[in-house]
């Protein structure tokens, strides 16, 4: 038996190593906005916890969908693109003086990392579809 035949399937999108950071990420954001102004919270605040909540729930939503690799691809995508949504969110929040660089180049970089793996899931989806019998 191999290495690989060894590791245990993953069953949950919790189990995901990028579900984990992306959500370990989230609640960072969370973390740190609750400082920002509020005169953002309806703004800029709402926004960037929306945006990197939703590359949490659209991972988890592909996970469900790998059923049909076009629904399952279709979530990804589309948690790539809240991901750089959040990217752009944590931009805004650093240039505004409301983020200290450190900390947004580390969680930036974060969903960096995120999106690599959302890129790479999309262009190769077989290993991660579910076997149909």
């Amino acid at each position: 038996m191999t290495v690989l035949e060894r590791k245990k399937a993953i069953q949950t999108h919790r189990e995901l190593e990028v579900y984990k950071l992306a959500f370990k990420a989230a609640m960072k954001i969370f973390k740190v906005t609750t400082d920002f102004p509020k005169e953002e919270q309806y703004s800029l605040t709402d926004q960037i916890r929306k945006s990197s909540r939703s590359v949490c729930a659209n991972i988890a939503e592909a996970w469900r969908r790998r059923r049909y690799e076009a629904a399952f691809v279709n979530k990804l995508n589309e948690s790539e693109a809240e991901a750089a949504e959040t990217q752009t969110w944590l931009e805004f929040s650093e240039k505004c003086g409301y983020l200290k660089k450190d900390i947004a180049n580390e969680l930036y970089q974060t969903y960096d990392w995120i999106i690599g793996k959302r890129v790479n899931m999309i262009t190769n989806p077989q290993p991660w579809l579910m076997k149909r019998a």
